[in-house]
């Protein structure tokens, strides 16, 4: 018996009416794959909820018991599927349907004439929802749509999004005149919307309309202070501009790349459930943002000394502001730190064996992160003084690196010769900074094929120690 069936099953006995309605419905007939399932139940939606968790041996969740909405949540196979569960808002379904956010979302089906085969036999769609899915329509169902739940604002960008749709004119200037509403939701709410956003392949024109609409500078204000700002000969757009470029450019490369093991590597969680390839975006968003406080006029160029540095301590408040967890904040303050440091590498005409050493040390598991990140920067760089030689070499100084990364993750790890044991027992020396200093350069000489046994690693500690 399958969830629909159970469900079916439980309506009957408490003789209850129960809708699907909303994203899985619309996502049905777009063919696109779906785990979350809502229901919209006569009465008694939290009752219904608790049996069938207790039905399936789920989770159940309490969303909300002032206006009765449950959830539950039931892994099945690689998916996590999340039923949730509500009372009807009105006496109706038909006016319930009046009263959420858009048209497409308005998708209806009788649980109770359910064939799931057949679902466009039994669909309710008293609000035009299956003409703005074949059109491709994102369309609020009332002008009080976002009024009634400021949310929806970011959710017609995150449906731009996932889905590819165009947001109709009248909506998204209703989006642009209530976009202050947003301040009344909160950031956890905002956030998930936000990554929906940078999950997707559409993230570079969402964030274009979201700024357009002025809900980006709603929701991230730091972002502003990026536009206008020239950069000098190097570059052929302000720092704003550039920097949506490079998410551009980064969708662009990874749409093109034939690389397994980077398709693996940026759909790897960080936390919160949010993947490499979608916190990489955010990144490229940001890596420049020191730039504007940075920025100084030098002889006869403008410098940015340190706006990496700068760039860090923005995203920090960023990231606190979104909520994200510490996990989370580092790596974005990890890449802006980090997003010159290919460049310099690609300074020199060939690497040696401690460049490349030294780099993936500091970088360790977001090493790949820094070198695509560092890629989409420079495909987004096109000034006058900037050339095909200086691009091409860049692009093969960092795809070298990403290989020697490959490679090594797919090399046994060296044993230790000595650990902070031996620096105390043999030198005698007191745990200290100089212990890291020595491990690390000892781990160097190691990694190079300089040194192989213990005897040569501590002529290496007793050396350092002196």
């Amino acid at each position: 018996m399958n969830h629909f069936e159970i469900i079916q099953t439980l309506s009957r006995r408490r003789k209850l009416s129960v809708y699907v309605v909303g994203g899985f419905v619309r996502d049905w007939f777009l063919n696109r794959s779906g785990y979350d399932v809502d229901f919209t139940v006569s009465q008694d939606a939290l009752g219904l909820a608790r049996a069938f968790s207790r039905a399936i041996k789920g989770t159940f969740v309490l969303l909300d018991e002032e206006h009765p909405c449950g959830r539950v949540v039931k892994r099945k196979g690689r998916h996590l599927w999340t039923f949730d569960f509500s009372n009807l808002r009105a006496a109706t379904i038909e006016r319930d349907l009046r009263l959420r956010d858009f048209t497409i979302n308005t998708l209806c089906i009788n649980l109770g004439d359910i064939d799931e085969n057949r679902w466009d036999k039994n669909i309710i769609k008293p609000q035009g929802g299956l003409k703005d899915l074949k059109n491709k329509t994102v369309r609020m169902v009332a002008t009080r749509a976002f009024v009634d739940d400021p949310l929806r604002l970011m959710r017609a960008f995150s449906l731009l999004a996932q889905l590819g749709f165009k947001i109709e004119a009248k909506t998204f200037k209703q989006i642009q005149k209530d976009v202050k509403l947003i301040h009344n939701v909160s950031m956890e709410r905002i956030r998930e919307e936000w990554f929906k956003a940078l999950s997707s392949s559409r993230t570079f024109e969402t964030i274009v309309m979201m700024y357009k609409a002025g809900l980006l500078q709603e929701v991230i204000p730091q972002l502003t202070v990026m536009e206008g700002v020239y950069q000098g000969g190097y570059h052929h757009l302000d720092v704003w501009r550039h920097s949506l470029e490079v998410v551009r450019q980064f969708e662009e490369l990874m749409e093109g790349t034939g690389e397994p093991f980077i398709k693996e590597y940026l759909q790897q969680e960080i936390a919160g459930g949010h993947q490499r390839y979608a916190l990489l975006k955010f990144a490229c968003l940001l890596h420049d943002i020191g730039k504007p406080d940075a920025r100084q006029q030098g002889v006869g160029r403008m410098t940015f000394y340190g706006h990496e540095h700068v760039g860090a301590g923005i995203t920090r408040l960023i990231a606190k502001q979104m909520k994200l967890s510490v996990k989370e904040r580092h790596f974005l303050e990890d890449m802006v730190i980090w997003h010159l440091r290919p460049g310099y590498l690609s300074n020199f005409k060939k690497l040696s064996p401690r460049m490349v050493f030294r780099f993936l040390r500091d970088t360790k598991e977001e090493a790949v992160s820094v070198l695509l990140l560092s890629l989409a920067d420079e495909r987004a760089t096109r000034g006058p003084l900037t050339t095909k030689a200086m691009h091409d070499h860049h692009r093969k100084i960092c795809w070298d690196v990403i290989h020697r990364f490959i490679d090594a993750k797919n090399q046994k790890p060296l044993v230790r010769l000595i650990t902070g044991h031996d620096l105390i027992r043999r030198l005698k020396l007191k745990p200290s900074p100089l212990f890291a200093k020595i491990l690390t350069s000892v781990q160097e000489a190691q990694s190079l094929g300089k040194i192989s046994t213990k005897v040569e690693a501590m002529a290496i500690a007793k050396k350092i120690a002196k």
